[in-house]
């Protein structure tokens, strides 16, 4: 058996550009060293925000030691590549001055790009808890995947994943104070329990101007509905208070509308396994 040639070194492992300028044909796994300029972000990065501090201590190190870890790309034609996972180590690079960095390609489609970065940033714990939320959703509605599905890819627990999509029924304002970390998950489940957008609301920035603790924020959200449980005026709203109910235990938005004699409740779902996964929670 003739024996592969190890003289090369590492540079066998790079693909590096042919003496006319273009790059050679490159087969999916291989690692390449990549022109920063030829990586593009990628469209499905679940992560939004960048700490600027941390760019800034990574990208001196960069300048020190290099990249240590590959980033990981797909094709993304025009002789450009698309960042799976690692835009934090690209965004540093460019700080650092690097003209190139190493990448692994994969051949990937939407749905694993996706997948693959929703798991690079959750195994290393870099997404605030609502851009977990959003690229669940994002997996679910844009590529027909049930709640089950999704756990099963990420090796979550489905009450996880249905827990962390709750969070995107809170009204905006609360979503952006959970992202910027002056709410915890905590809050938010304080919040959720909470029937009523505008209850939420008022409860939420009390809890931010106040700087209350989880414990203290649930004893407000006791004493918030021990009015409405008792109250004779129209301040108690059963039919909010039915939509409330009917969100939490579905997981999808309800909403209920009062006609001269009845009414209607119509329950959003997003696709066919999603109306299956409603179907079976309401025929148990």
């Amino acid at each position: 058996m003739q024996k592969k040639a190890l003289g090369r070194g590492l540079d066998a492992l790079f693909e590096r550009p042919l003496p006319d300028g273009t790059s050679p044909p490159v087969s999916p796994g291989r690692l390449l060293e990549l022109d920063v300029r030829k990586i593009i972000p990628n469209k499905y990065q679940p992560r939004k925000t960048f700490s600027e501090p941390e760019l800034a201590e990574l990208a001196a190190s960069l300048k020190v030691k290099g990249i240590l870890q590959p980033v990981l790309v797909r094709r993304a034609g025009a002789g450009q590549y698309e960042l799976i996972a690692g835009e934090r180590r690209w965004r540093a690079a460019q700080r650092a001055g690097l003209d190139r960095v190493p990448a692994v390609l994969h051949e990937a489609t939407d749905a694993e790009a996706v997948e693959l970065a929703l798991i690079e940033n959750l195994q290393r714990q870099d997404l605030n808890p609502i851009e977990t939320a959003k690229a669940y959703r994002r997996l679910i509605d844009e590529f027909d995947l049930t709640q089950e599905d999704t756990a099963e890819r990420l090796g979550k627990e489905r009450s996880s994943v249905a827990n962390a999509l709750r969070l995107l029924s809170l009204p905006p304002e609360l979503q952006e104070a959970i992202e910027s970390g002056r709410l915890s998950v905590g809050h938010a489940k304080v919040l959720l329990s909470v029937a009523g957008r505008t209850a939420q609301l008022r409860l939420g920035r009390r809890i931010i101007q106040r700087g209350l603790s989880v414990r203290a924020a649930e004893a407000a959200a006791r004493r918030l509905a021990a009015p409405a449980r008792t109250a004779s005026s129209g301040a108690h709203n059963p039919v909010t208070e039915a939509e409330e109910r009917l969100m939490r235990f579905l997981g999808t938005r309800v909403t209920i509308t009062s006609e001269k004699e009845g009414g209607r409740i119509t329950i959003r779902y997003h696709n066919m396994p999603d109306l299956d996964r409603l179907l079976e929670l309401i025929f148990k």
